[in-house]
């Protein structure tokens, strides 16, 4: 008998049909012989209906008071989840994030997990329960209810999986595994049966929805033996393991890109020693995390630097830079939008020269200009404009002879958690 955790996003409960389909599914599994423990996201379009109900009221509501409002969709999720799998003859009980012993930091809608109590889960299991867990949420030593932000239902499961020693940690979404790119872009993208934990790593930061990177982060820590399957077909999914097997010249596994993106410049900078740290201090300590940084050479003593931040926090980034002035002196700042960070990854790149080369060259001949690049031993990205986005990925996918004769089946929209 092994131990799973099988975690179902938004899209896989949202309805309840679909609700009664993943019952269904996790029936078989205890019928199999298994124990399991699920974790649920909320329904559908569930967050998004009680964030816009939450602006209704306030256009600043306080993070305490939206994470007691949001962790409501996932406990709907759990108790209808239960039902279903009590109404299929099986013995099924639902937790909250913190009945299930999910503590956590006080960082309201944006929590960090500190450690799990498992014990409630650990005696329902023992008394031969399905054992159904809201993610995304926990509670703090004081008490307060907590979200873990983007992601949260995912590193939740895994988590989980961690804290019961679970044999299995799956993860089902709305297609049947890791592909080398978005299958929404390239109908005839390739299913990986198996990727490492850096590669898949790599690939959630760069913006691959399939898995959040704390999820993976937590997985690699915690070797926890992680599998992604749809939750409409029963195709074999992708194992994410600690050493994924190497296809024969393939240097490139995976590509990906992330439209949150905006590039922001300063020009005409005094090139002096302990210039840079003034910019970059200021804007850490305004927690805003910069991506790629480029500097040009110097010229009559000027230097003009580029990076790059997230839309959401551009405007602030230039607000923060513009108030430098008192202790650094620069032309101008100037912002960009409308761009996008494509990237490709590969744990074969290291030790396959040429494989960055190929990518400008297929760039430039899809008429894109490249404004900012960043390289690892296992990736390379490079920012363009969004216009160019479908072209390049296409372009890019067959270049690295990622392209397959089969179309890849999409079950349903993005899961939100």
């Amino acid at each position: 008998m092994s131990l799973y955790v099988m975690k179902f996003g938004g899209s896989s409960v949202g309805s309840a049909e679909r609700m009664q389909k993943v019952a269904q599914r996790i029936v078989e599994k205890k019928l199999a012989g298994h124990q399991c423990v699920i974790v649920v996201s909320a329904m559908g379009d569930t967050t998004d209906e009680l964030i816009d109900l939450s602006k209704q009221i306030t256009d600043r509501p306080s993070a305490r008071e939206m994470d007691m409002l949001l962790t409501t969709g996932e406990q709907v999720s759990v108790a209808l989840l239960s039902m279903s799998i009590q109404q299929l003859g099986h013995e099924a009980v639902s937790f909250t994030g913190w009945q299930a012993g999910m503590r956590t930091d006080d960082g309201h809608g944006r929590a960090r997990i500190k450690d799990i109590k498992p014990d409630r889960i650990m005696k329902a299991l023992d008394a031969g329960k399905i054992v159904v867990v809201a993610g995304f949420q926990g509670t703090s030593d004081e008490g307060e209810i907590t979200t873990l932000g983007r992601g949260g239902s995912d590193t939740t499961a895994v988590a989980l999986a961690a804290a019961v020693k679970a044999d299995f940690c799956e993860i089902y979404t709305d297609v049947d595994g890791v592909y080398s790119t978005d299958p929404r872009i390239v109908r005839c993208a390739k299913k990986l049966d198996e990727i490492s934990y850096d590669e898949m790593l790599e690939l959630a930061h760069l913006g691959a929805a399939v898995l959040h990177p704390r999820a993976v982060e937590y997985a690699k820590q915690y070797q926890v033996p992680l599998v992604v399957r749809s939750s409409f077909t029963n195709n074999e999914g992708t194992y994410v393991k600690e050493e994924a097997v190497m296809e024969n010249g393939a240097s490139v596994r995976g590509i990906a890109y992330d439209k949150n993106v905006a590039r922001i410049s300063i020009l005409g900078v005094e090139d002096q020693p302990g210039v840079l740290a003034k910019f970059f201090n200021a804007l850490a300590e305004h927690h805003i995390n910069v991506d790629i940084i480029v500097q040009s050479g110097v010229l009559n003593g000027k230097a003009d630097f580029s990076f790059t931040v997230t839309l959401e926090e551009m405007d602030r980034a230039v607000e923060i830079v513009e108030n430098t002035r008192s202790e650094v002196n620069f032309d101008e700042v100037t912002s960009e939008t409308n761009l996008v960070k494509v990237s490709i990854v590969g744990a074969g790149m290291v030790s396959n020269p040429g494989v960055a080369a190929k990518m400008f060259d297929v760039i430039s001949k899809q008429q894109a200009s490249i404004k900012l690049v960043s390289t690892s031993e296992i990736k390379v990205s490079c920012v363009i404009e969004q216009s160019y986005l479908t072209e390049v990925i296409l372009a890019l996918h067959t270049a690295y002879d990622l392209d397959t004769n089969q179309t890849v089946f999409v079950g349903g929209p993005k899961d939100r958690r």
